[in-house]
This record gives C-alpha cells, structure tokens and sequence, in this order.
C-alpha cells in the first residue's frame, strides 16, 4: 500500500530541491512554519541560523555559509577573506563570512553566523560584483580582480602579507588581468599602493 504525501515529507521534498530554507520558503507553497520546526526536533533538519535550515544529511560545503548568509542578508555582497575562498585564491580559512554593505545601508541583525563587516561607498561598492549560485541560491561576490584590490585598501585589516599572496595567487593562477587590476586599483584609490607590486608580476 503506497504512504501518503505528508505535509512534512513536502517540507522535505522542498529542502532537497532548494538545498537551504526560509520560513517564506514554506509558507510560499501554503505549509506551517511549524513543520519546518517538528523536522527539525526529530533531527532531518539542522537549523543554521534562525529561520535558516537545511538537510540534516546534505553534504557538507564549506561555501555553504555564504549561501546561508547571502538568504539572510541579500543586498550584502561577499568580499576579502570570504571572497578570496570563493574565487580559490591564496590561502585563507576565515572562521567568519566578510561582506561588503553600502555605506549608510542598516548592518544584518539576527544573523547567527559569525560576520565581519566592511561599509564601502560607491563607486567601488558597486564594482565587480558577480552573482554565483551557491547550493541553489544566489550569492553576489566580488570579481577576483577587485577582491585583490580591496585587499590591498583593506590592508590594515586583513595584512599587507594577505594582500601579497593573494596578488601572486591570482596572477599565477590567471584568475586576473593586469588592465582588470589597474581598473580596479584606480576605483579603489589604491594605484600608488599597488603598482610597484604589479610591476614585478610583468
């Protein structure tokens, strides 16, 4: 005899489908929030922050904060160390996702995941951004040229030494251009800084 559909099983079927959930994931397809809570208490969902969840059996990814981040505060665009995971460059693990909002945009509240906040006005907080799916979900992240650029504005918090290494990775990795790099350097202010490293890339 076939089990019928449940409520909760479609919870489910919903999560397999989307890889991460909101609770406007369910109530847009006419289910309870509360089911989204039962599958939790039973275990076949891990809540990741709150109002966030996925499968509890979903294959680990270590993007999958920045998905999870990027459902909780959209308009917020990954940057830095986070941005340098992304793109494969260098060697940084940050222990928190780094995102770049708009200068005078309201910060993220009720985030649970740990974060590290760089305000940017334009035009460079505007430039460079790429939008990547990440487990079904749209994430905006920063080209490879530009992270490299704003690490190198950002140096004092992320360390010349990560800037360097980054500059090197991404050049030898051919994840830039030298005219990308210029660009990118002259939005940022940070052409003076730059150019002598460039220089001993060519």
């Amino acid at each position: 005899m076939r089990r019928t559909t449940t409520k909760q099983d479609r919870v489910l079927s919903l999560a397999r489908k989307k890889k991460i959930l909101r609770l406007k994931d369910v109530t847009d397809e006419g289910l309870h929030p509360e089911h989204l809570r039962r599958l939790h208490r039973k275990g076949l969902l891990v809540r990741s922050d709150r109002g966030v969840y996925r499968l509890a059996k979903a294959e680990f990814s270590e993007k999958l904060s920045l998905a999870e981040v990027a459902k909780r505060v959209p308009n917020a665009v990954v940057c830095l160390l986070s941005a340098l995971l992304y793109h494969e460059i260098g060697t940084q693990l940050p222990h928190e996702v780094w995102l770049a909002v708009k200068r005078r945009a309201a910060l993220p509240r009720g985030v649970h995941t740990r974060l590290r906040i760089v305000t940017v006005s334009e035009p460079s907080y505007g430039a460079g951004i790429e939008e990547h799916e990440i487990d079904g979900v749209p994430v905006r992240v920063y080209c490879p040229a530009k992270t490299v650029a704003d690490c190198f504005r950002f140096r004092n918090r992320v360390g010349l030494d990560v800037a360097l290494e980054a500059l090197r990775d991404a050049w030898r990795k051919r994840k830039v251009t030298m005219a990308d790099l210029e660009r990118f350097a002259k939005i940022n202010r940070v052409t003076t800084v730059i150019r002598p490293y460039l220089e001993m890339l060519t």
